[in-house]
């Protein structure tokens, strides 16, 4: 059986079931667009301050900082699927704390567990699907990531609005136990047993993940896993060697501009932005003492209806992608993401300018926000969702891969908290359409960078993108000294 025709249905299975903590994760991360407006109300039982919501939402990214480092040696150390079964505790101890909780500090700490285990999961998943994985499906299963953590979000979405805060933690808390039940017969990562002459374990992992003869892909790997330990890898590394140093740069672009198009706020505060918009429309509807059709088309859906549209919008979306991810390419997907979030922060900005600044002068747009929104997750959820964690499982040789991912994953925990702690501080001094003029502004940036900087990946495996990468250097290094003579 080549290895076109060979069937892919257990590198999905396993890395299906290895996915649901990145569902855990995703729920930790959609929690709060349900929950802020009742701990926000007049009715809660922990009365909580926007203030005090901002560091609900924000401080379990800033936490999940702290874990990548630690979690790297654990999955070198102890290997793939034990950090990430790992990982399993913290959020099960999060959900927990939500349960009990009487105080907004009891909140707090709850919100940094869940975050020291989005960390672990967040460093070490791309790396498990993508060692897992043949070049023909690699790009799709890497995607699972994302389209499980959507998933995650949805159901928060869907189920936040029926039932209680607690309630709703006692649900999510059976994502990770189901978890660590499923995973725990899984195979570990044949990479990691290569990486440690454990030949005979290799070959029993790589056999229980493929359909077909495993000797020559085998022999492969263990080739590749030789010539990448030659040298054993140092977080030095990535800065003194040209080639890491050029995929860190690219990569550190890539999720740079994943969180500054406002992705993590716009999950994070859905209903506080559609809250904005019907809001707007009562205020202009009692200004004018007019009750018009087009007001009443736009608020005749409520905040959390709009946002369970979202979600599901967003989970349609990353089932595109997991299929076109290995069938267009990383960075056709990466451009027409970039230019279709920008254009909507900007048509979502300039629709809220007006909308404050001259009361009822768009009432008849109401539903503009809302498709606005949708468009821009479905842009969103193509590209930028997804394929950065494809890149940063491509781009890096085996001894150096967990050094990068934490590299990436520590910085992108400071961006995205970053913009979620922002969202509301410049919201509330400077208005909402100035924040979403500011993600337009970055998305468009972003597009210039990866039209220029990034090389496509597709189908081409690690050995083939790090000759890639060595070529570009080369080139580059090439243009450099010429300029310098001339």
């Amino acid at each position: 059986m080549t290895a076109k025709t060979r069937s892919h249905w257990k590198e999905y299975g396993t890395a299906l079931c290895a996915t649901l903590i990145t569902a855990t994760a995703g729920t930790c991360y959609g929690w709060p667009s349900p929950t802020l407006p009742y701990l926000q109300s007049s009715n809660s039982s922990i009365p909580t301050t926007p203030g005090q919501g901002s560091w609900i939402v924000s401080i379990m990214i800033l936490s999940s900082a702290l874990t990548p480092i630690p979690s790297a040696y654990l999955a070198d150390r102890f290997g793939r699927k034990t950090t990430l079964l790992i990982g399993a505790v913290p959020f099960i101890l999060g959900w927990l704390l939500i349960i009990f909780a009487k105080s907004v500090a009891v909140l707090y700490v709850s919100r940094m567990f869940s975050g020291l285990g989005y960390g672990i999961v967040y460093t070490v998943a791309p790396m498990y699907t993508g060692e897992i994985a043949t070049n023909e499906v690699r790009g799709a299963l890497s995607t699972l990531i994302t389209l499980m953590n959507k998933v995650g979000i949805l159901a928060q979405y869907c189920i936040g609005p029926f039932v209680s805060m607690r309630t709703l933690a006692a649900i999510n808390l059976t994502l990770p136990i189901t978890f660590v039940l499923s995973f725990i017969f899984l195979p570990e990562s044949p990479y990691y047993y290569l990486k440690f002459e454990r030949s005979e374990r290799a070959e029993r992992s790589l056999r229980n993940l493929r359909s077909g003869d495993i000797r020559t892909e085998l022999k492969n790997i263990e080739i590749n896993v030789q010539e990448d330990m030659k040298n054993r890898g140092t977080w030095s590394d990535l800065i003194t060697e040209a080639t890491n140093r050029k995929a860190l740069w690219i990569c550190l672009g890539i999720f740079t501009i994943q969180q500054l198009c406002g992705s993590a706020a716009v999950v994070a505060y859905a209903e506080v932005i559609f809250n904005c918009t019907t809001q707007g429309a009562v205020a202009s509807t009692n200004a004018s003492g007019l009750n018009e059709t087009a007001s009443n088309v736009g608020t005749s859906i409520k905040p959390y209806q709009e946002s369970i549209i979202l979600g599901c919008v967003q989970v349609a979306t990353c089932v595109l992608s997991v299929i076109l991810v290995d069938r267009v390419g990383r960075k056709p997907l990466l451009l027409l993401s970039a230019l279709g979030v920008g254009l909507m922060n900007g048509t979502i900005g300039t629709y809220f300018f007006f909308d404050i600044t001259k009361k009822g002068s768009v009432d008849f747009l109401n539903w503009l926000p809302l498709c606005a929104l949708l468009i821009y997750i479905v842009c969103y959820a193509i590209g930028l969702s997804t394929v950065p964690y494809v890149i940063i499982g491509e781009m890096f040789p085996t001894n150096v891969k967990l050094y990068a991912s934490c590299v990436a994953h520590i910085y992108t925990g400071i961006a995205m908290f970053t913009v979620q702690k922002l969202f509301q501080v410049v919201k509330d001094a400077y208005e909402i359409y100035t924040v979403f003029w500011g993600f337009a502004a970055f998305s468009f940036l972003g597009l210039v960078f990866t039209l220029v900087v990034l090389a496509e990946t597709k189908g081409k495996s690690f050995s083939g993108i790090q000759e890639q990468l060595r070529r570009e250097v080369e080139r580059g290094s090439a243009i450099q000294v010429a300029t310098a003579e001339y």
